[in-house]
């Protein structure tokens, strides 16, 4: 009964939080994802503390050493531990994700509900430049933004986030039109709402469930992307820890030297799988039947 009367007493968007994650860590595919991504998190937290070396210190008589007890995951060409790298690189990935979720997630949300709402020719303008970013794949048109930019890691952030708006507007949009017709957005018109007013009180509110599902699906893709990218020399620069200019780099020796792209690959793969697995259960979560089964 306590229990009960304290969870009344918490504010709505909290026992809310409360009730999704709680759904999460009933579903094993969810609850791995969610794990994976707070092991994400605590490793970009505290990796002063967790990384064995230094990242960037090179020990040249120490080159492509097996992991074992002094270097677990192993060392690279110039004699850096992986592992201290991969742990840096955590960093990276997390700011990537963050970066690209602030502001993909606000620009397709906006320029979908609008688009959806208000319809007629700023629709038909603004769905048919969605279309052109989404006729070319991700990949290639960030490789393309990343070749006018410059190769570096903040304008592989901003190519990413150019090329990755679209899914999302096309997601708002399909919302908005089934909400603009709604007896409450009617009531407010009637009540003098501003069209402004309705978008963003009364629209973007109803959309912002599917948005988030669909931002948790992307990241992956954005994951996989900044990797790519990485790859190919146009996303972070050497030095820098990051996990697909890692895995670039130790091709050439992967025959021989297995963990140098081995561990990276595996970084990437687990961190893609948790978003996707993360995605499916928001979903369910999200869903009003499964809200109504709980």
């Amino acid at each position: 009964m306590a229990a009960k009367t304290h969870q009344q007493n918490l504010p709505g968007w909290l026992l809310a939080l409360k009730n999704i994650i709680a759904f999460l860590l009933r579903s094993p595919t969810s609850a791995f994802g969610l794990a994976v991504l707070a092991v994400l998190v605590l490793t970009a937290l505290f990796a002063p503390l967790i990384a064995t070396h230094d990242p960037y210190v090179q020990a040249l008589g120490n080159v492509l050493q097996p992991p074992g007890e002094e270097h677990l995951f192993g060392t690279d060409e110039l004699g850096r531990d992986i592992f201290s790298r991969l742990v840096y690189g955590a960093r990276i990935t997390l700011t990537i994700i963050f970066l690209v979720s602030i502001v993909v997630g606000p620009i397709g949300l906006i320029i979908g509900t609008s688009a959806g709402y208000l319809g007629g020719r700023f629709d038909t303008v603004m769905m048919r430049i969605t279309d052109i970013f989404l006729s070319f794949p991700s990949l290639i048109l960030s490789l393309a933004f990343v070749a006018a930019l410059g190769p570096s890691l903040n304008n592989a952030i901003i190519a990413i986030a150019l090329t990755s708006w679209p899914p999302i507007a096309r997601l708002a949009r399909a919302e908005a039109m089934t909400f603009r017709n709604a007896d409450y957005i009617a009531a407010a018109r009637l009540q003098g709402a501003s069209t402004s007013r309705i978008i963003v009180k009364s629209i973007m509110p109803m959309c912002l469930p599917s948005v988030l599902i669909r931002l948790t699906l992307n990241m992956a893709t954005v994951i996989l992307t900044a990797a790519g990218l990485g790859f190919l020399g146009l996303g972070a620069q050497p030095p820098m820890p990051e996990w697909g200019a890692m895995t670039a780099t130790g091709r050439r020796y992967m025959l021989d030297s297995w963990w140098l792209v081995t561990f990276p690959g595996i970084s990437i793969l687990s961190v893609s799988l948790a978003f996707n697995l993360l995605g499916d259960g928001l979903r369910d979560a999200l869903d009003p039947k499964q809200m109504n089964r709980r």
